[in-house]
């Protein structure tokens, strides 16, 4: 069977395609510019967009040989052209119309477990999903709980990793402590997949996936702490509201999975109803693991404990880079010409030349400083960043060398900054 798949590089949707292709299934992926992921070698990719594909016409040539479509995109907060509504409703629907024009008949569709007053993510999947079950389309949606995966994680999983691997404490809402998920294997929601594809279905099919064991966040992580290798540690239990505070500040600064929609699916519970396990069971033949037996047959690796620590670490380096950076644009500005023209004394420039190369550069500080805090463009600004420190470095090295001597390290502080700021760099690939 040929499966166009949307979303075919995010986290789930890429357990998918690896199922997918286990199964001999041939996979195109539907993913923004057509982009080749070096992760799938040999499979096609043809290009989409969630955020604008919102009419019939613009889906009917990607569907030309396919015989069944999985869709797995989805964004949990909205932000520049995503929006809730496009994403989630406008597009799929638009997908789904020309499948009936090309007499695509399957459709799989991954929707999200939860209450619509959860927030705009889970209601806009289900307005979704209710678009769906009104067409004449033999369709399955379903409905993970939490999903995870011993072999990576993305967003709010590796969230969940670094709370694990915290020093000393595992943090936890106190809301949060009862049973309120009931965590699924990635691998094992693409083997829903599969199955929902298999099996001869008539009419919209709705199953929620959800592990076999409810569980509280505490447990949860507990058993990811344990599976890293790492020391028990005591449990610090978070007020409510001052965990409400923090995904409220979360939601604002609209960067990562921290927000407002994972406390409301924390407090209100994250669980499927009675009998969902043995509908997954029946209609799909699918008995999923529990966390304890998926995580004993994925044991963890040293490069595991890095990154579930280094998330919580790196946002850290760059915050208190790009302070620097503020800082030293501050500190360039604030100085009186007198000061900078006298500190230059011995080298090259003219005082006047070295005032206005002061300004410039403090002037440029401050602007990088600034775009660093805020996140635009990473790459080019964490680049620019290490190229006017190296600038610094050689710069005022050969116009004023005796500053290589100044006992506080001046200079030569510049080469272990010029690490960190590669680190990042190196880092900043978020899937």
């Amino acid at each position: 069977m040929r499966v166009l798949v949307t979303g075919a590089y995010g986290f789930i949707g890429s357990h998918i395609v690896a199922a997918l292709v286990a199964a001999n299934h041939e996979v195109v992926c539907a993913v923004r510019g057509a982009r080749l992921d070096s992760r799938f070698p040999g499979l096609r990719a043809v290009a989409c967009d969630m955020s604008r594909d919102v009419t019939p016409e613009v889906w009917l040539p990607r569907l030309n040989g396919i015989d069944a479509v999985v869709n797995c995109a989805g964004i949990l907060r909205e932000q520049r052209g995503d929006r809730f509504d496009t994403v989630h409703i406008q597009a799929p629907v638009a997908l789904y119309q020309a499948c009936l024009r090309a007499g695509v008949q399957r459709v799989v569709q991954i929707s999200a477990l939860g209450h619509a007053d959860d927030g705009e993510f889970i209601a806009s999947k289900h307005r979704g999903d209710e678009q769906l079950a009104s067409m004449p389309l033999d369709a399955t949606i379903l409905r993970p709980s939490l999903v995870y995966s011993a072999h990576g994680s993305y967003g709010g999983t590796s969230l969940l990793r670094a709370m694990a691997a915290l020093p000393g404490a595992i943090v936890v809402p106190r809301a949060a402590v009862a049973p309120c998920v009931q965590p699924i294997a990635a691998e094992d929601v693409a083997l829903a997949v599969v199955a929902s594809l298999a099996r001869a279905t008539q009419g919209v099919d709705i199953l929620e996936l959800v592990g076999p064991k409810a569980m509280g966040l505490a447990e949860y992580l507990q058993d990811w702490r344990r599976w890293l290798g790492l020391r028990a540690a005591r449990l610090w239990l978070v007020p409510t509201a001052l965990v409400r505070v923090a995904c409220r500040v979360g939601e604002r600064l609209g960067q990562g999975p921290l927000g407002e929609t994972m406390q409301r699916m924390l407090e209100h519970g994250n669980l499927g109803q009675a009998g969902a396990l043995e509908r997954m069971h029946e209609r799909l033949g699918l008995s999923p693991r529990t966390l304890q037996r998926a995580l004993a047959e994925s044991p963890s690796h040293v490069q595991d404990r890095w990154h579930a620590r280094l998330y919580l670490a790196l946002p850290l380096l760059r915050v208190t880079l790009a302070l620097l950076w503020l800082a030293s644009g501050v500190i360039g500005w604030a100085l009186s010409s007198d000061t900078v023209t006298a500190s230059a004394q011995g080298g090259s420039l003219s005082p006047e030349a070295t005032l206005m190369l002061a300004r410039a550069t403090a002037t440029l500080d401050l602007l990088l400083g600034a775009l660093c805090l805020l996140r635009w463009r990473p790459r080019l600004v964490l680049s620019g960043m290490l190229l006017m420190l190296l600038g610094y470095t050689i710069g005022i090295g050969a116009l004023w060398p005796m500053h290589w001597l100044d006992p506080l390290g001046g200079l030569l502080k510049n080469v272990p900054l010029m690490a960190a700021i590669a680190i990042l760099l190196l880092t900043e690939e978020k899937r």
